[in-house]
């Protein structure tokens, strides 16, 4: 399939006109994202929460599952994270986003791919990787689209932008962007872009927040952070009861060669 069989470009293009001036940092969100047969057939494909395909997250930071292996996705997923990497959407988005850089699809979904919360799942405040760990290159953009039409607002579940003044902790919450269905949101990654769930979801059992995720590449800025796996904050409540086994899992989960020994490792 190509890009013109799953989303409506014209929609795409005037969504994205006010992304340049957005807060706290660079940010668009696009609803009717898919075209509404693609984003049905999309969260239909989605496997379910017990599924053999999930890699799990379960720490005091990050409460998730995710899958980025191409072999689990059915032909429509495939297909469109095929699209998603293809030249003719990295053109769009460069032309969209009036972007004055070459963008480069990350071909293995690197933290992207399917993502699924249930309830009483979390992600705390963090900034993404700033060096991709085997490319190298920077990482520029997040796309996210959520792909569950039965989300309620009282679920929570939202997305969080905060404050970007450090690079070492978030600053004040200044968005929250509401997982409506087949709603995608598209934000610069390297502008401090603390992001996350501000709130731990609250969905009925049986309920699921899903999204999928891909992400975007450029040459690296000449101050660009060598940060090769993403970089947790603590919650306030958190840090009221931050001990050294806290700040310890910290330290590992920032580390390429260490991060992949917590992810399911509580404190």
């Amino acid at each position: 399939m190509n890009i013109e069989e799953l989303i409506d470009s014209d929609n795409f293009v005037a969504a994205a006109a006010g992304y340049g001036g957005a807060r706290p940092f660079d940010h668009a969100v696009v609803d009717g994202f898919f075209k509404p047969e693609v984003a049905a057939g999309l969260s239909a494909e989605f496997p379910g929460f017990d599924d053999e395909a999930w890699y799990a997250y379960d720490n005091i930071v990050e409460v998730k599952k995710a899958c980025n292996n191409w072999n689990k996705f059915p032909p429509l997923t495939y297909n469109a994270f095929a699209a998603l990497n293809s030249d003719g959407f990295l053109g769009l988005l460069s032309k969209a986003l009036r972007l004055d850089m070459e963008l480069y699809a990350d071909a293995g979904l690197n933290g992207g791919g399917w993502h699924i919360h249930r309830k009483g799942g979390r992600l705390n405040p963090h900034l993404d990787y700033s060096l991709h760990p085997k490319l190298k290159q920077q990482r520029k953009l997040n796309l996210i689209v959520y792909m569950n039409p039965r989300w309620q607002e009282e679920w929570g579940g939202s997305l969080g932008f905060w404050g970007n003044d450090s690079a070492q902790e978030p600053g004040q919450l200044i968005k929250k962007v509401w997982p409506r269905f087949n709603r995608a949101v598209i934000f610069d990654t390297s502008q401090n872009s603390w992001h996350g769930l501000p709130d731990p979801i609250d969905c009925p059992e049986g309920e699921f927040r899903k999204s999928l995720a891909a992400y975007y590449l450029c040459a690296p800025a000449d101050n660009a952070d060598t940060r090769g796996k993403a970089l947790f904050a603590l919650t306030e409540e958190q840090k009221q009861n931050a001990d050294e086994a806290t700040l310890e899992f910290l330290r590992k989960r920032s580390g390429v060669d260490t991060a992949s020994s917590v992810y399911k490792a509580g404190v």
